[in-house]
């Protein structure tokens, strides 16, 4: 199992369903400028590499930029 090869089911494309509403983690994204050091995705030492940064590129495209409530 540990020389197994994984390969992605979407050829790294990003998903369309998260990139069509202002997520809780896109926001915090979107409120941290992309700085992945300071996101709770990079302190949870997940084995994947986060789009989120791209996922928020494409949100602004799409639907401009959120409503931040403070």
């Amino acid at each position: 199992m540990l020389n197994s090869t994984f390969t992605s089911r979407n050829n790294g494309d990003i998903s369309g369903s998260i990139t069509r509403n202002w997520t809780e983690q896109a926001l915090e994204c979107y409120k941290l400028n992309g700085d992945c050091k300071r996101c709770s995705i990079a302190e949870g030492h997940y084995s994947f590499v986060c789009q989120m940064p791209k996922v928020v590129d494409i949100l602004l495209a799409v639907n401009g930029e959120p409503v931040v409530k403070r």
